[in-house]
């Protein structure tokens, strides 16, 4: 475990907040180890945990939980000591969750796998790719912003490659599996729909992401542009599916194409005597209507409810920090707004007998 100390250094007359690496930590069980191992390497730089004010990780759950995990056990000790996930790494597990909501993201995802795995397992392979396709490059599939800008404007040429790996490739395995990668999968007008959604999802998020990362970040700020992704998703639900449907027309054209999605396999089973047949009146979805529902709508209410879970900590440390994040926004407050909220930051800052200011 890596160990990354954040303070406020007054000693040159200026204030600077500073960041220093202290060093890596050697761990072999990852809970209580983890928390035991944090606690002796402060005790050894002579740093008292109860001066700590903030614990910041990933989102594991070895880190994380709010039983066992770390930031638990810390708290216990600490309770000052303010536990904040990763924004960053929140939006790459709200991903994570909406790519495993039903069984068609899975899927979709699996073929992205199989597309890198066919060209990346072979320097010959790699070659034709890169001869095949320009300007862009495959990576790997958890890089999901770059692969899918990569299929999705340049799904013909992606196919072409797959094809002449197939035609040309002397392991009958990857041969075999790169044709029906070609021939099934980018083959098909449900893939194309799907990677045209994602992509949109992934670009979304991604700037997100990138703009979470900017060092003069705040919290306000970071739940303001994650509710502009909320946003982006809540729009995107009513008018995204059928600009989607238009853009793969065009696509589908190109690549010879059926603009049909793939029929859904049906079951069969064999009937007990006593059982009537089905209601020839009961009508099923149509597929399409079934992929919007099932998979697009399915997908995009998913990252609404993860975005909402994943940040709502932020909106409980914006009530109690937020009037002090600039300037303005403190000279704003009239004197009994600026009581509340003086007051309202002294309860948290408390711990027992001891508290850090008097409201």
């Amino acid at each position: 475990m890596s160990l990354i100390i954040r303070y406020v250094d007054t000693s040159s007359g200026f204030v600077c907040i500073e960041e220093s690496f202290l060093g890596f930590l050697d761990v072999n069980d990852t809970r209580q180890g983890l928390f035991d191992a944090l606690l002796e390497k402060l005790k050894s730089l002579d740093l008292d945990v109860d001066n700590l004010r903030g614990q910041g990780y990933n989102n594991g759950s070895n880190m994380k939980g709010k039983n066992i995990g770390v930031q638990k056990k810390v708290l216990d000790r600490n309770p000052r000591a303010f536990y904040s996930a990763c924004g960053c790494h929140s939006l790459n597990l709200t991903l994570c969750d909406m790519a495993k909501s039903c069984r068609k993201g899975i899927e979709f995802f699996g073929v992205i796998q199989r597309i890198y795995t066919t060209f990346a397992n072979s320097t010959k392979r790699w070659k034709i790719l890169k001869d095949n396709i320009s300007g862009l490059t495959l990576t790997h599939w958890e890089s999901r912003l770059e692969s899918g800008k990569a299929i999705r404007f340049q799904i013909l040429e992606i196919r072409e490659a797959l094809l002449h790996v197939a035609e040309t490739d002397d392991d009958p395995l990857r041969s075999s599996e790169a044709k029906s990668l070609a021939e099934n999968e980018l083959g098909s007008f449900e893939f194309s729909v799907a990677i045209i959604i994602w992509f949109e999802i992934l670009s979304a998020v991604n700037l997100i992401s990138k703009h979470l990362q900017s060092k003069d970040m705040l919290i306000d700020i970071a739940i303001e542009s994650v509710q502009g992704l909320i946003s982006f998703f809540k729009k995107y639900k009513e008018t995204g599916f059928l600009k989607a449907l238009e853009a793969t027309k065009e696509i589908a054209m190109e690549m010879d194409i059926h603009l049909e999605f793939t029929p859904k396999r049906k079951i069969k089973r064999k009937r007990h005597f006593d059982e009537a047949a089905d209601d020839a009146s009961s009508v099923s979805q149509s597929e399409e209507e079934s992929f919007r529902v099932n998979y697009f709508i399915y997908v995009i209410d998913q990252a609404i409810v993860s975005l909402t879970k994943r940040f709502e900590q932020y909106q409980g440390y914006e009530k109690i920090f937020g009037f002090l994040f600039t300037l303005d926004r403190l000279r704003s407050l009239d004197d009994n707004s600026l009581m509340a909220n003086c007051v309202n930051l002294e309860n948290p800052l408390k711990s027992g007998e001891h508290k850090d200011i008097d409201g």
